[in-house]
């Protein structure tokens, strides 16, 4: 197609008399699509309904270790779920704590924990004059959302085909003892779909932080996401690259079943090394005496193994990948050679990430939104959510139907196309 620059005035205005009209024609369509989270669709959670029946009131609910999982006790798991979460994080089971039903809980504690009681002896992050945090960005809004709430100055770094900008991140962290931590989706990153390149793992496992309470906030929340079976992203597993590093104490790594079992009814975990595991349990006795470890048994005895894990994360991939195919083929067909936006193609994940014209993408949200389809909030994915450029869109195709999906993706680029236009005719004025 030609690009929509190279086109006139009268061509352009022309165009979007067209395309007003078929706009028009969507909107009587009544649509009524949700795209705003990365939600699993009712048939994810269909392929998941056995696990109601593993445990039932005839069941032996002792963990193999002896613990009756009815009764108080265990506070950072049992082994059966910890060696379960050890595939899914690739680390090793004596360095994970098994916690509730959902990471973000974690996240928050560990932000909370920190500003109270600091880090390992550390001054408590409330007790000073300044606290800020390295934000990767385009990024999860969730994690911009806990610093946020905690009055935590967030600094945006730019992020790269490989992960962060790691010249930006090593060259702040060195210079500047505030900075005390940085969000990180290292694989499948939410919304981009990047994974992080080996050196840019490296790097961070060879930080040199000027604060020694400096720690890396890894949320591997789509560490078995795959969209393909053919074709895995690979993640070099930090702590170990921290331990190799002389930073063995730098990471704390989240993860759940929250897209794998039942969306806000699995299990999560940290992991760390011995010493942030042994005072993160110190403080947590305070607070739990232990989670849900009925829960963790039913998961632990639905999926059995790593080899449960794999096999059910297919049946997801053969759900969602229509899905995603689907939507990058009709941008393609619709806005390929038209130079008005770009995307990447993920290969695992929940989002596809798509980048407009400069100071369009509130403009497309709203037109959407006027059509039925509520998109996740321009600048959402920006701390304080203020997108510089106002370009970045989250696409997330989980929820839908395949067939809703096809028409949501249809309206998103008729939307593209006319705020396009109106930014083009605007720019010619």
């Amino acid at each position: 197609m030609k690009p929509l620059k190279q086109l006139n005035r009268n061509e352009l205005l022309q165009l979007k008399a067209e395309l007003e009209k078929s706009f028009q024609d969507v909107k009587n369509q009544g649509l009524m699509l949700d795209m705003s989270r990365g939600k699993p669709s009712a048939e994810q959670l269909d392929i998941v309904m056995d696990m109601m029946d593993v445990l039932n009131s005839s069941s032996n609910l002792i963990a193999e270790n002896g613990v009756d999982c009815r009764n108080y006790g265990v506070l950072d798991g049992i082994p059966e779920a910890k060696r379960l979460m050890s595939f899914i994080m690739d680390v090793p089971s004596e360095n994970i704590i098994v916690c509730g039903n959902a990471s973000i809980n974690i996240m928050y504690d560990t932000i909370s924990r920190s500003m109270l009681h600091g880090v390992m002896g550390s001054t408590p992050w409330a007790k000073l004059d300044k606290v800020k945090f390295l934000c990767p960005s385009p990024g999860y809004d969730r994690h911009f959302t806990i610093t946020e709430s905690f009055g935590i100055e967030m600094i945006t770094v730019p992020m790269t085909e490989e992960g962060p900008d790691m010249d930006i991140v090593e060259k702040l962290v060195s210079a500047d003892a505030s900075i005390k931590g940085i969000w990180c989706t290292p694989k499948y990153s939410n919304p981009q779909g990047i994974c992080y390149s080996d050196e840019t793992v490296r790097r961070f496992a060879g930080l040199k932080p000027a604060a020694k309470d400096f720690r890396i906030f890894w949320d591997n929340a789509y560490a078995v996401h795959h969209l393909y079976d053919d074709s895995h992203a690979s993640l070099l597993e930090i702590l170990g690259e921290c331990e190799k590093a002389g930073n063995p104490d730098m990471v704390y790594e989240f993860s759940s079943t929250s897209k794998i079992s039942f969306a806000g009814s699995g299990i999560s975990a940290i992991a760390s090394s011995t010493a942030n595991l042994d005072f993160i349990k110190k403080h947590m006795i305070v607070q739990t005496i232990g989670y849900d470890k009925i829960n963790q048994l039913r998961h632990a005895r639905f999926f059995k193994d790593g080899k449960g894990i794999e096999e059910h994360m297919k049946k997801h991939a053969a759900i969602l990948r229509p899905r995603f195919e689907a939507v990058l083929e009709i941008l393609e067909h619709e806005l390929g050679g038209l130079e008005i936006g770009s995307w990447l193609k993920p290969k695992g994940g929940y989002f596809i990430s798509f980048e407009a014209l400069d100071g369009c993408a509130k403009n497309i949200i709203a037109k959407c939104k006027e059509a039925g389809v509520i998109m996740t909030d321009a600048g959402a994915t920006y701390p304080y959510g203020k997108d510089p450029h106002d370009s970045t869109i989250r696409i997330a195709p989980s929820l839908p139907s395949y067939e809703e999906i096809k028409k949501a993706a249809l309206l998103f680029t008729l939307c593209v196309k006319l705020v396009s236009i109106d930014k083009l005719l605007e720019q010619s004025a």
